[in-house]
């Protein structure tokens, strides 16, 4: 018996809370090897009883149904959230801190798109950035966190579509839907179009929770957070939730955005919270009209991203015209990204690079985020 072995016989156990099986969901650690012995740790976290001997008995029948003479001794410990890393025993993880508590430690990176108000843009910017970043090789989920306007299953093709269920140890898991490669979840899966959302705080809080904790989201390197504009119940449930790697603000150009993207974008940097801004993206900056290619029209002025950039200390990490194939793309359920022949594509594909830079640089640079204490 060899540990990577034992690693490939533990991947068809399944963790209860993520959905996916408890090598991906970074739960064992320190496989040890000795002989017909085989010992491993399992954090469970705060489990039931119930479920921790499930796991337990699952464990060694799928090692002994490979392995018929090993002797498997479990250890259970209730960290979450080890870090990954080869001790020279076996492959797992070590250090018992606890970094940033993450529901879903099988997902790298949680890219949070904000804006300060409604009609900037948001939420095209956001699905153009998960398809852009899934089109360079990544492994990209949307969730839709604009409750009261849910726009992503229109702008993926996925409306009128509802999401599968799985049970996991007798209970139900929600499966996100897929297209063009991204996984996605959003309310709008669950309502009617002209169904009008009227929720107050512990209501939104509860919906987040569930799209997070009882969705079986797959292995992703982004989670792309669609936000409503503003700073309210949903962001604050956010931050309690997940251990955010970074916001992204969409901002258009006129002065009197910059205050309103400014008080969004300080809640991303309250004492406490300190999730890092990696950049601003500028929507509608110029308009070109397609009988003058050559000429810009700054409608909305200018500078208001570069002013934003300043005061946030980031990077402009992108500016995108107005173009109407946009707007067509998001109505039509083709995203522009999506089309070679679309205009705005390069500029999407531009942020998508960017973004993947900034948070690269981030990710080296910052100890990961720790999610916010509820009081």
């Amino acid at each position: 018996m060899q540990v990577h072995e034992i690693t490939d016989a533990l991947k068809i156990v399944i963790d209860p809370n993520t959905g996916v099986d408890i090598i991906k969901a970074r739960m064992v650690s320190n496989i040890e090897v000795d002989g017909n012995n085989v010992t491993f740790i399992l954090n469970v976290g705060d489990l039931e009883a119930k479920l921790k001997g499930e796991l337990n008995l699952l464990c060694n029948d799928a090692i002994t149904d490979i392995f018929p003479d090993a002797l498997v001794n479990v250890h259970m410990v209730n960290e979450r959230n080890l870090e990954s890393h080869n001790d020279g025993k076996g492959t797992g993880f070590s250090g018992l801190e606890d970094v940033s508590k993450s529901p879903l430690p099988h997902v790298k990176n949680f890219i949070a798109v904000a804006s300060g108000k409604g009609g900037v843009g948001k939420s095209t910017v956001a699905v153009n950035l998960a398809l852009g970043l899934s089109q360079m090789g990544y492994k990209v989920g949307i969730l839709d966190a604009d409750i009261y306007g849910p726009s992503i299953p229109t702008m993926l093709g996925l409306k009128g579509k509802k999401p599968g269920v799985k049970k996991i140890y007798g209970k139900d898991k929600l499966l996100p839907l897929e297209a063009m490669g991204v996984h996605a979840m959003s309310i709008g899966f669950f309502i009617e179009p002209e169904q009008a959302v009227v929720l107050r705080g512990p209501k939104l809080d509860g919906i987040m929770r569930q799209f997070i904790q009882d969705v079986i989201w797959p292995d992703l390197d982004f989670m792309v957070i669609d936000l409503p504009p503003g700073t309210g119940d949903v962001q604050l449930s956010l931050v309690q939730l997940l251990p955010l790697t970074g916001a992204v603000m969409v901002i258009t150009p006129q002065d009197v955005a910059v205050d309103d993207a400014l008080k969004a974008m300080n809640m991303f940097g309250l004492p406490g919270v300190d999730v890092p801004i990696l950049g601003v993206i500028e929507n509608m900056s110029w308009f070109t009209p397609a009988e003058l290619p050559d000429n810009k029209y700054y409608i909305f002025g200018q500078g208001g991203g570069q002013r934003l950039v300043d005061e946030s200390g980031s990077s402009l990490l992108g500016q995108i015209p107005i173009i109407q194939s946009i707007r067509e793309g998001g109505d039509n359920g083709k995203p522009a990204v999506n089309d070679p022949e679309n205009p705005s594509r390069p500029f999407y594909l531009d942020i998508a690079a960017n973004v993947n830079r900034e948070t690269n640089l981030r990710n080296e640079v910052i100890d990961p985020t720790r999610i916010v204490e509820r009081k």
